[in-house]
This record gives C-alpha cells, structure tokens and sequence, in this order.
C-alpha cells in the first residue's frame, strides 16, 4: 500500500507538471518541430560472445530493414539478442533528446557510435521499456545503436522513434502510462470504500460487497502494475510490481466467478461452482508456484511464467465464454440484473477475448490496452446491481416492517376484543336476566298508574329497552357466529333494510339511492346482516347536511361481492378512520362506539372484511367486501 500511494502521489505531482507543460503557450515552447525517424536496421546478435558490450562496426553485413512500412520482423527462433541502428538526422535542438514510445527487452544498452549513453538490465519479466534519452549537440548525424536482449519471444523497437526538444518529448514521455495509474488509483479506492460498507450490510450482501470490492481492486492493481509508468520511473521495484500484478490476476479470476454465482446462482450442473473452485485451486497452484520462482531466485522463471500467464490467458478466455453463455440465458428469462450485467460483462468478455486472441495470434508482440476500459463499464455495471439489490432489500425491509405493524395491530386488536368478548357475555348474561324481571314489575306498575306516574314508568320502560339493545350488542359482538346461514339474496336484503331506514333519512333532510344488482349472493344470517349495514347506513344518515344523500350499490368481482355505501356527509380525519371499529370508540358526542363494534364483528364472521375512504367535509364510503355464494346453492340451513 505504501508504494501505491508513493506511486499515486508522484503521478499526481507528474499529473501537474504534465498539464502545466501542456498549457504553455506556443510562443514559449521550442521554435524547432520534433522529427519522427521513419525506419532504422536491425541485426540479429549470433555471435555468442556478443553481449552489447561495443557498437558494431557500421560496414558489417546482416542489417534488416524494419519501420514504417516494413513493420518489426518476427524474432528468429533461438535468437534472443539483437542490435538496432537508428541513423540520426541532421537536428538543431538546444536540449536534444530522443524518445522510444515503446521498446520490447530486458537488457537494453544505447550508444551514439561507440560513446554508452543509457544503460539497463532487468531480472524480472517486463520487457515493455519507455525511452527518453538526452543527445548532444554534436550527435546531429550520426547512428544511434540499441543493444536489446530478452527471454521472450518479442524484441526491438515497436512504436515511434522521435528526435525533439527534451522539454517537448518529456510530456509525452511522463504521459505514457500515467493515466493507467489514475485509474487503477480510482478503483483502488472504490474498493477500499466498498470493502469498509461491506461490514454494515447484511449476511446475505456481505459477501457480494467484498467479492465486488475484491473485483475492483484487482482491476486497479492490474491497471497499475501493467501500466509501463511504474517500470519507467519506479524500475527498482518492478519485482514487487510484477507479484502484485500476478496476485492480482490471480485474486480476480476466481473473485469474479464467486460474484457471480452469488448473482445468479451455481448454474445447471453447478457448472458455475465447479469452475469456481478449480479456479481457486489453479489460482493456489500458481501462487505456490510463484513462491517457489521467488525463492529459487527466478530460477524456475520460464515455467511459472507459462502456467501463470499462458494457461492463465486460456482459463480467462473459457470463463468469459461460460459467463457470457449463462448472461444470456438469463438474460432471455427476463432477469433485469442479468441484462445489467451481460451489457457490463460483455463489453468486458468481448474486448478481452479479442484482445488476448490478438495476443496470442501476434506471439505475445502486443501489449493488452482496451480491456482496462472495458472493466470500467463491468465494473459500473456491477456497482448498479449491487446497488439495484440494495435498494430491493431496502424496499422489502420496509415492507415487512409495515406488514409486521399490521399483524401487531391486529393481534393487538384480537386480544382487546377477545378479553371485552369474554367480559361483555359475561355481565350480558348476569345483567339481562334482572332487567327483565325489572321490567315485569313496571310494566305491572304502569297498568295501574295514571298521570306524572304513569309516564315516568313509560319513561323507565324505555331505557329498560334501550339497556337490553346494549345488552343484545354485547352478546353479538362476543358471539358473532351465527346460529342460522341461509343463502341472501344482497338486493332483496337492502331493499328491507331501505324501508325500514328511508325514514328516518327523510327526516334528516336527505335520501337514499339503491343500485343493487339481482345476482348477488351471500351467504350468512338474515337478522345479522340486516343488522350490521343498518349500523352503517345510520351512522352516514346521522353525518347528512342539507341535499345529503346516501347511494347503496353493488356488483361482483370475481368470486366476491362488493358493496359500496357512498355519502356526501361531513366525513371523518385520517384519525378517526384509523380508529373505527375499536372498542367503545365513537366520533359521535352520544354514541357507544358499539355499533360498529358489532358490525365489525359480523363482517368478520362472514369471512367479509371491511373498509372506509373519507375526507373531512367531502363524504363517507364504506366498502363491504363477502365471498359470493353460487345462487343455485339451496343446501338446507346450517
């Protein structure tokens, strides 16, 4: 980590300098325009005492032509050395240097005729070398020779060869490779920060965050030991950069596999999970093997390198087609996340099987560039399912809460009504039976009474009654089954309950519509049905103001019955609908709440359910919702 963040501070002070020196104006920059070398000559070294040690002499023989159109020729199988001879041309630079984009070796020395100017071996396997070499003044004309030699099967100078000012070729030189270091810094970070939420998600998240995170800072860490920046400017520690970029690679392969198993699932087979754990095991294997290079003093160099790179570079190529082949048939099952992700993926599968065909096609002679960019899309494609299944967790967390509220209220409400249950049938029994003896004697009394006596016992009479309609509310709310069920017609039922209650409608100055369709059939008590929606009419008649009016409708939907009891009265607070139904509670100033108590009851005993939209000021609308009966049911009473 220290030397990342040492690499990331210096490609940021580089950063700088390099946008600073971009943004110079023309007038301050050099008068002389860099000139691009076009083709240079190539000699194979087949002298086996030939170690760079000395240019060769100009008039020897064997010298290839190669750039430009020619391109680079292919090295000669058991050459591992050759020499470059770049003729210089004539240059009037202050500050003269010239400038190698990229060169294939690890041995590289440079000379001007015979004169050493450059200088350097690599013990490890990197062989993509960045020049920017200083001339003199008095090079201008001359041969610029290149000792290169390598383990590889690669050599030479592969792109440009430029002759500038030092102070023009810097910025392309410090800019070769620098922007991989911004990235893999980027996603390093990332990674860091998802690693850290990882720990605040739940079980089932948590190993998709890390396995993701692991993902992203693979990426990084690939972006930045593969980048030639790190070789360039921090070539002492290109060993420890090359460990990281194979443990990388390692880390991803399998990493990857398990994010997605964890997505989509194991797979037919379990195809998914077998090749997970043979990537974990081969990933094991080669970090085995990794230990054992590094101890032998890369002794063992040319083997690891072939089970850590080139069957590496195969086992990718297979996992990409797998995942891309189970994407798309997930995709074609209309899973949202499966689309997500074979857009992300595929960008990245695609460019990087073309990508290492190519590199497999050219020998090894190309440096994988487009895949880092490729992982930008996979990898945002991933944050936005993660992201997309959070934010499901989230919603059906939310869900459960409410529904977990629901059921609390109503087991809250069930133990409420089952104590006021027992206790209701309980004094109703004890105190109906004195009532109606009471009311035997007064009714006597009142036989024989006259004047202010007599209507004080009429008076008497009256609550007496009134007390034992309580009393008949509390048995129905604590026995609500019924004794007898016969099949109900809905219509004919609301046409008695509108006789008995147009009345008293009139009487509050409005009235009363019934829209009822023939064929609706339930099934329940007559009286009890009766009952119930009486409560419910009254209370939206007793609301009525002028021009009130209150319309009863029904209709089927289904194997329910719907029934609508719609008014235009003053309507009720979320407050008070929220409290309908509880015991004893009553938005009027004289009620007992016990009306709709009862009617609750006898929905529910119904197997009904019942429901109220109102607005203050605006109305009432209770919804009565029956299971419908089949009219030709003529089953005797149960």
């Amino acid at each position: 980590m220290r030397l990342i963040f040492r690499t990331l501070q210096k490609a940021a002070l580089v950063f700088l300098l390099f946008m600073t020196c971009g943004l110079l104006p023309v007038s301050a920059q050099s008068e002389y325009a860099s000139s691009e070398v076009s083709s240079w000559q190539i000699k194979w070294a087949d002298e086996a005492g030939d170690h760079g040690a000395e240019a060769p002499a100009a008039v020897q023989e064997g010298w290839i032509t190669a750039g430009g159109e020619q391109g680079s020729p292919e090295l000669p199988k058991g050459v591992s050395a050759a020499w470059t001879r770049i003729p210089l041309p004539e240059f009037n630079y202050a500050s003269p240097s010239v400038y190698i984009e990229k060169l294939y070796a690890l041995q590289v020395k440079v000379y001007v005729e015979q004169r050493l100017i450059y200088e350097d071996n690599r013990d490890y396997i990197k062989d993509n070398y960045s020049l920017l070499i200083p001339l003199s003044t008095g090079d201008s004309g001359r041969n610029l020779y290149i000792w290169t030699e390598t383990l590889q099967d690669r050599i030479g100078i592969k792109d440009h060869v430029i002759i500038g000012e030092h102070s023009e070729l810097v910025k392309d030189y410090i800019g070769n490779g620098l922007i991989d270091i911004i990235l893999g810094g980027a996603f390093l970070f990332v990674a860091a920060v998802l690693f850290v939420c990882a720990f605040y998600l739940s079980k089932e998240y948590f190993p998709i965050a890390v396995s993701l995170s692991i993902v992203i800072a693979s990426t990084g860490t690939l972006s930045i030991t593969y980048s030639p920046f790190i070789y360039t400017f921090y070539s002492h520690l290109g060993p420890v950069s090359i460990v990281f970029l194979d443990l990388a690679l390692l880390s991803l392969l399998p990493a990857l596999t398990f994010l997605f198993e964890k997505i989509f699932g194991s797979g037919k087979f379990a195809i998914i999970r077998r090749f997970r754990k043979f990537q974990t095991g081969y990933s094991l294997f080669c970090a085995g093997c990794l230990i054992i290079n590094l101890l032998s003093g890369n002794h063992f160099v040319e083997l690891y390198y072939f089970v850590s790179t080139t069957v590496v570079g195969i086992i990718l190529i297979l996992q990409f087609i797998l995942l891309i082949a189970c994407v798309i048939i997930y995709s074609l099952k209309g899973n949202r996340d499966a689309i997500i992700f074979a857009v992300g993926f595929g960008t990245a599968a695609f460019t990087g099987v073309l990508e290492l065909i190519w590199y497999y096609f050219r020998n090894g002679n190309y440096d994988l560039f487009y895949w880092k960019w490729a992982l930008v899309v996979f990898i945002l494609s991933l944050i936005i399912i993660l992201g997309r299944r959070l934010a499901m967790n989230h919603q059906q967390v939310v869900k459960y809460s409410r529904e977990l509220e629901l059921f609390n209220n109503e087991l809250q409400r069930s133990e409420k009504m089952e104590i006021i249950s027992e206790l209701a049938a309980s004094v109703a029994h004890e105190v109906r039976n004195p009532l109606q003896v009471t009311r035997g004697f007064l009714q006597l009394l009142s036989e024989k009474s006259t004047g202010d006596a007599q209507s004080y016992l009429f008076m008497a009479l009256s609550e007496l009654d009134r007390a034992s309609d309580i009393i008949t509310d509390f048995l129905t709310f604590a026995k609500p089954e019924f004794e007898q069920v016969v099949l109900l017609n809905v219509q004919d039922e609301f046409r008695h309950i509108e006789g008995i209650l147009r009345p008293l409608c009139h009487m509050n100055g409005g009235k009363m519509v019934l829209d009822m369709g023939g064929q609706l059939w339930v099934r329940g008590n007559s009286s009890k049905f009766k009952q119930a929606f009486i409560n419910i009419i009254k209370n939206s008649i007793e609301s009525l103001g002028d021009e009130g009016y209150i319309h009863m409708s029904g209709y089927v939907r289904g194997d329910k019955v719907y029934i609508h009891i719609k008014d235009n009265g003053e309507g009720m607070d979320q407050g008070v609908l929220n409290r309908l139904g509880e015991p004893y509670f009553s938005n009027k100033t004289k009620g007992t709440g016990l009306g709709l108590m009862v009617t609750f009851r006898i929905i529910e005993a119904m197997q009904g359910e019942i429901r109220f939209v109102s607005k203050k000021g605006a109305g009432t609308e209770s919804i009565i919702i029956l299971p419908l009966a089949d009219a030709q049911d003529d089953s005797n009473p149960l």
